[in-house]
C-alpha cells in the first residue's frame, strides 16, 4: 500500500527527545503548509479527470470485468485481466492532452508486484511517470507527478497472486489543456407515477412526502415522467392532490404525459394541458426540447410514439442538437423488471437516440426504482448505449419485482423516493434518495458519449 508518506524516524530518548518533538511538530506545520500551497504537483486542488472516459485494456476475464468499471466512480465493480498471464494493461483515454499530477489505484485481492504508470499522447509511445516493484496491494496513491498526455496506461509486468490484475478504481488527476474540465454543473429532481387521490392528512399518502424530499433538495428544475396525477387526471384531481404538493414548484417542473393523463373523461390530456398549460405545451406539442448548460433534453409523449408526427419533430430536432450531451424522458419503459414489464412501443424512439448518441432515458409507468447498464435498442450491453432509468415511485402505490431484465444493475420497490441527478458539461450521476431523506443507491458516474 504506497500512499506516498516519509518514514517515521525513531524518538531519542533523555532531554533530547523534547527538542525533537518540537522540531516534528514544527516539520509537520511546514509539511501541511506544503501541501495546502496552490501551486504545488499534486495538491488536492487538482480535478478528478478520467470518471466516466473511454477505457481499454489488454484482457478483460469476463465482459462483466471490463476495463470501464475501474473508471465509473462505484467500487462495488472492477475490471480484472485473464488469469495467470503477464504482462496485462489498463489505460483509458481522457479526451484531450492533460497535465497529470496524482494517480491512485484501489487493487482488488489479485493486485500488481510490478507495475508500471506511463502516459503517452498518440496511444503508442509510452513514458513512464511511476513505476512499483514491489507492490502490496491496496491503495497506492503517486502524487508529485509530472506526466502529460492524452492517454494513461497500468502496464503491469508481474502479478502478486496466481489470478490476474484487478482494479476496483484507477483515478487520474490534473488539469486538461486549455484549462480545467467543463463544469457547468446543475441538479434536477425526476420522479414519475406522483398524486394518488389523497392528502398529507392521511398518514399512507406518499406523495405530499416525495414532494417534500424534492423541495428540499431545491434543484435547477424538475422532471416528472407521467401518470402525474391518478386516476383518470381531471384538472379537478390536480387541483385536489396534485397542487397541493407538487405544484408547489410546478414553474419549475417539466413535465410528460403519462397514461392516465389518457383517462380524462373530458378528453385524452385534457385535464393535463389544462392545469399545466405552457409549460407542458411550451412548442405548442405534448413534446418539446430545452438546454441546460451542455445538454439537450427531450421530453416525449409515449402515448404516441405511433404518430409520425412526433416521430419526425424528434429526428429533425436532434439534427438541429448542437450539444454533446442528450438525455430523454417519457413514460412507458422500453426495458424494465416490474409489473408492467417491457414496453416495444418505445423501441422505434431508441433505435433514433441510439443513432444520435443519447446517454440517458428516464421512464415511470412501472411503480419502482431501477436502474441499467448501458444497452443498445435490443438490449445488448455495449459502452456506448444507452442508460436507462425507471422512476416511478413518485407517490403511487408500489409495484412488485417480478422478472428481472438482462443487464439490470439496482432495483428498488416499496420505498418512495425521488431521483437525484447530477449534471456536468461532460458526464452524469444520479442517487435513488427514499423519503426517509437517506440515499437508497447510487449509480456509477458515466461521461457523455
Amino acid at each position: 500500500m504506497r500512499l506516498n508518506t516519509p518514514a517515521q524516524l525513531p524518538l531519542p530518548r533523555g532531554r533530547n527527545r523534547a527538542v525533537t518533538l518540537v522540531l516534528a511538530a514544527v516539520l509537520a506545520l511546514l509539511g501541511g503548509l506544503l501541501l495546502a500551497w496552490p501551486g504545488r504537483a499534486g495538491a488536492a486542488a487538482d480535478p478528478l479527470i478520467s470518471r466516466g472516459k473511454p477505457a481499454t485494456a489488454s484482457s478483460a476475464e469476463s465482459s462483466s470485468l471490463g476495463a470501464k468499471n475501474a473508471f465509473d466512480g462505484d467500487t462495488a465493480t472492477r475490471w480484472a485481466s485473464a488469469e495467470g498471464k503477464d504482462p496485462q494493461w489498463i489505460r483509458v483515454d481522457l479526451g484531450a492532452t492533460a497535465t497529470i499530477s496524482r494517480v491512485k489505484l484501489s487493487w482488488e485481492a489479485a493486485y500488481a508486484k510490478a507495475y508500471r504508470v506511463e502516459v503517452s499522447q498518440d496511444g503508442a509511445s509510452w513514458t513512464t511517470v511511476a513505476e512499483e516493484k514491489a507492490g502490496n496491494g491496496g491503495t497506492d496513491d503517486w502524487t508529485a507527478l509530472t506526466g502529460k498526455g492524452r492517454y494513461l496506461r497500468v502496464h503491469g509486468t508481474a502479478r502478486a497472486t496466481s489470478y490476474g490484475y484487478s482494479l476496483y478504481e484507477a483515478e487520474v488527476y490534473g488539469s486538461v489543456d486549455g484549462g480545467p474540465p467543463p463544469g457547468g454543473a446543475f441538479t434536477v429532481v425526476a420522479a414519475g407515477d406522483i398524486a394518488a387521490q389523497c392528502t398529507a392528512a392521511d398518514s399512507g399518502c406518499a406523495h405530499p412526502k416525495t414532494a417534500a424530499l424534492a423541495r428540499q433538495i431545491d434543484p435547477k428544475f424538475y422532471l416528472t415522467m407521467g401518470d402525474n396525477q391518478y386516476d383518470d387526471a381531471r384538472i379537478s384531481d390536480f387541483r385536489a392532490y396534485y397542487d397541493k404538493t407538487w405544484g408547489a414548484f410546478k414553474a419549475k417542473t417539466r413535465p410528460v404525459p403519462g397514461n392516465h393523463e389518457t383517462y380524462d373523461p373530458a378528453g385524452a390530456l385534457a385535464g393535463y394541458k389544462a392545469y399545466f398549460g405552457n409549460i407542458a405545451y411550451p412548442q405548442g406539442k405534448s413534446y418539446y426540447s430545452y438546454d441546460e448548460g451542455n445538454w439537450h433534453f427531450i421530453a416525449l409523449d409515449s402515448n404516441s410514439f405511433d404518430q409520425s408526427a412526433q416521430i419526425d419533430w424528434l429526428k429533425s430536432d436532434l439534427t438541429a442538437n448542437g450539444k454533446q450531451c442528450v438525455a430523454a424522458y417519457w413514460h412507458h419503459p422500453l426495458y424494465s423488471s416490474g409489473g408492467h414489464g417491457n414496453d416495444p412501443v418505445s423501441k422505434p424512439v431508441w433505435k433514433i437516440l441510439y443513432g444520435a448518441k443519447a446517454d440517458l432515458v428516464l421512464n415511470g409507468h412501472d411503480h419502482h426504482y431501477e436502474r441499467f447498464a448501458p444497452q443498445d435498442p435490443d438490449g445488448k450491453a455495449t459502452a456506448d448505449g444507452i442508460v436507462e432509468v425507471v422512476g416511478g415511485m413518485g407517490g403511487a402505490e408500489p409495484y412488485p419485482i417480478e422478472q428481472v431484465q438482462p443487464n439490470s444493475q439496482k432495483r428498488i420497490s416499496g420505498q418512495y423516493g425521488v431521483l437525484k441527478l447530477e449534471f456536468t458539461d461532460s458526464g452524469y450521476g444520479w442517487t435513488y434518495v427514499g423519503t426517509d431523506g437517506q440515499v437508497k443507491d447510487t449509480s456509477p458516474k458515466y461521461g457523455c458519449h
